[in-house]
Protein backbone atom coordinates (compact mmCIF):
# COMPACT_ATOMS: atom_id res chain seq x y z
CA UNK A 1 0.00 0.00 0.00
CA UNK A 2 1.49 3.32 -1.06
CA UNK A 3 1.21 6.25 1.31
CA UNK A 4 1.98 8.88 -1.31
CA UNK A 5 1.55 9.16 -5.04
CA UNK A 6 4.18 7.87 -7.43
CA UNK A 7 4.67 11.47 -8.61
CA UNK A 8 6.73 12.22 -5.49
CA UNK A 9 10.37 11.88 -6.45
CA UNK A 10 12.04 14.62 -4.46
CA UNK A 11 11.81 16.50 -1.20
CA UNK A 12 10.28 19.42 -3.09
CA UNK A 13 7.58 17.10 -4.44
CA UNK A 14 6.91 15.75 -0.96
CA UNK A 15 6.81 19.28 0.45
CA UNK A 16 4.26 20.39 -2.17
CA UNK A 17 2.20 17.27 -1.54
CA UNK A 18 2.09 18.02 2.20
CA UNK A 19 1.09 21.65 1.54
CA UNK A 20 -1.72 20.38 -0.68
CA UNK A 21 -2.70 17.96 2.09
CA UNK A 22 -3.07 20.66 4.75
CA UNK A 23 -4.75 23.04 2.31
CA UNK A 24 -7.37 20.38 1.58
CA UNK A 25 -7.72 19.68 5.31
CA UNK A 26 -8.28 23.35 6.16
CA UNK A 27 -10.93 23.60 3.46
CA UNK A 28 -12.72 20.52 4.80
CA UNK A 29 -12.54 21.87 8.34
CA UNK A 30 -13.97 25.18 7.17
CA UNK A 31 -16.95 23.25 5.78
CA UNK A 32 -17.38 21.08 8.90
CA UNK A 33 -17.19 23.76 11.59
CA UNK A 34 -20.60 25.36 10.90
CA UNK A 35 -22.25 21.97 11.54
CA UNK A 36 -20.30 21.64 14.79
CA UNK A 37 -21.33 25.16 15.82
CA UNK A 38 -24.94 24.27 15.16
CA UNK A 39 -24.76 21.10 17.25
CA UNK A 40 -22.85 22.57 20.20
CA UNK A 41 -25.06 23.22 23.21
CA UNK A 42 -22.43 24.69 25.49
CA UNK A 43 -22.01 28.43 24.88
CA UNK A 44 -18.25 28.32 25.44
CA UNK A 45 -17.83 25.44 23.02
CA UNK A 46 -19.97 27.16 20.41
CA UNK A 47 -18.00 30.41 20.79
CA UNK A 48 -14.74 28.49 20.52
CA UNK A 49 -15.89 26.84 17.31
CA UNK A 50 -17.03 30.19 15.90
CA UNK A 51 -13.65 31.74 16.71
CA UNK A 52 -11.82 28.81 15.17
CA UNK A 53 -13.92 29.06 12.02
CA UNK A 54 -12.63 32.61 11.60
CA UNK A 55 -9.09 31.38 12.26
CA UNK A 56 -9.53 28.55 9.77
CA UNK A 57 -10.48 31.03 7.06
CA UNK A 58 -7.26 32.88 7.89
CA UNK A 59 -5.32 29.60 7.71
CA UNK A 60 -6.67 28.98 4.22
CA UNK A 61 -5.61 32.52 3.19
CA UNK A 62 -2.14 32.01 4.65
CA UNK A 63 -1.72 28.77 2.74
CA UNK A 64 -2.75 30.54 -0.44
CA UNK A 65 -0.05 33.11 0.31
CA UNK A 66 2.47 30.29 0.81
CA UNK A 67 1.58 28.75 -2.54
CA UNK A 68 1.97 32.18 -4.17
CA UNK A 69 5.40 32.63 -2.56
CA UNK A 70 6.40 29.28 -4.02
CA UNK A 71 5.07 30.23 -7.45
CA UNK A 72 2.40 27.54 -7.35
CA UNK A 73 -1.35 27.49 -7.70
CA UNK A 74 -3.13 26.82 -4.43
CA UNK A 75 -4.76 23.44 -4.67
CA UNK A 76 -5.59 20.65 -2.30
CA UNK A 77 -5.23 16.96 -2.63
CA UNK A 78 -7.87 14.64 -1.22
CA UNK A 79 -6.62 12.99 1.94
CA UNK A 80 -8.46 10.09 3.52
CA UNK A 81 -7.05 10.82 6.98
CA UNK A 82 -8.80 14.17 7.50
CA UNK A 83 -11.88 12.88 5.67
CA UNK A 84 -12.00 9.97 8.12
CA UNK A 85 -11.58 12.17 11.19
CA UNK A 86 -14.41 14.45 10.04
CA UNK A 87 -16.61 11.51 9.03
CA UNK A 88 -16.11 9.90 12.43
CA UNK A 89 -17.00 13.17 14.18
CA UNK A 90 -20.19 13.46 12.13
CA UNK A 91 -21.16 9.85 12.83
CA UNK A 92 -20.55 10.15 16.57
CA UNK A 93 -22.40 13.46 16.74
CA UNK A 94 -25.33 11.92 14.89
CA UNK A 95 -25.57 9.03 17.35
CA UNK A 96 -25.71 11.06 20.59
CA UNK A 97 -29.02 12.36 21.88
CA UNK A 98 -27.88 13.75 25.27
CA UNK A 99 -26.60 17.32 24.73
CA UNK A 100 -23.94 17.23 27.48
CA UNK A 101 -22.50 14.01 26.07
CA UNK A 102 -22.66 15.45 22.56
CA UNK A 103 -20.69 18.53 23.67
CA UNK A 104 -17.97 16.33 25.17
CA UNK A 105 -17.87 14.28 21.95
CA UNK A 106 -17.68 17.43 19.79
CA UNK A 107 -14.77 18.75 21.85
CA UNK A 108 -12.94 15.42 21.52
CA UNK A 109 -13.58 15.32 17.77
CA UNK A 110 -12.30 18.87 17.40
CA UNK A 111 -9.14 17.93 19.27
CA UNK A 112 -8.54 15.03 16.88
CA UNK A 113 -8.69 17.55 14.04
CA UNK A 114 -6.34 19.95 15.86
CA UNK A 115 -3.79 17.21 16.46
CA UNK A 116 -3.86 16.25 12.78
CA UNK A 117 -3.24 19.86 11.82
CA UNK A 118 -0.47 20.29 14.38
CA UNK A 119 1.44 17.32 12.99
CA UNK A 120 1.14 18.61 9.44
CA UNK A 121 2.17 22.17 10.29
CA UNK A 122 5.05 21.00 12.48
CA UNK A 123 6.40 18.87 9.67
CA UNK A 124 5.99 21.64 7.10
CA UNK A 125 7.78 24.14 9.33
CA UNK A 126 10.74 21.79 9.73
CA UNK A 127 10.83 21.11 6.00
CA UNK A 128 10.51 24.82 5.16
CA UNK A 129 13.59 25.53 7.25
CA UNK A 130 15.47 22.60 5.75
CA UNK A 131 14.61 23.74 2.22
CA UNK A 132 15.70 27.33 2.92
CA UNK A 133 12.22 28.85 3.03
CA UNK A 134 12.25 30.82 6.28
CA UNK A 135 9.45 33.16 5.17
CA UNK A 136 7.16 30.18 4.62
CA UNK A 137 8.20 28.70 7.97
CA UNK A 138 7.28 31.96 9.68
CA UNK A 139 3.81 32.01 8.10
CA UNK A 140 3.19 28.39 9.05
CA UNK A 141 4.43 28.99 12.60
CA UNK A 142 1.65 31.57 13.08
CA UNK A 143 -0.92 28.96 12.15
CA UNK A 144 0.67 26.25 14.28
CA UNK A 145 0.56 28.58 17.26
CA UNK A 146 -3.16 29.14 16.72
CA UNK A 147 -3.82 25.42 16.34
CA UNK A 148 -2.02 24.72 19.61
CA UNK A 149 -3.99 27.48 21.34
CA UNK A 150 -7.28 26.05 20.04
CA UNK A 151 -6.30 22.60 21.33
CA UNK A 152 -5.42 24.05 24.74
CA UNK A 153 -8.76 25.91 24.93
CA UNK A 154 -10.61 22.70 24.11
CA UNK A 155 -8.69 20.82 26.80
CA UNK A 156 -9.47 23.47 29.42
CA UNK A 157 -13.13 23.60 28.45
CA UNK A 158 -13.47 19.83 28.48
CA UNK A 159 -11.69 19.44 31.82
CA UNK A 160 -13.45 22.38 33.46
CA UNK A 161 -17.01 21.40 32.60
CA UNK A 162 -17.83 19.44 29.44
CA UNK A 163 -16.52 16.07 30.58
CA UNK A 164 -17.98 16.45 34.06
CA UNK A 165 -21.39 17.45 32.71
CA UNK A 166 -21.43 14.45 30.38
Amino acid sequence: MALFSKDIRSMDDLYTHMLQDIYYAEQQIEKALPKMIEKAGDAGLREGFEHHLDETRTHVSRLERVFALLGQDAKGTTRPAIDGIIKEANEVAGDIAEQDVLDAALAAAAQAVEHYEMTRYGTLIAWSKELGRPEVASILEQTLSEEKAADMKLTKLAEARLNRAA
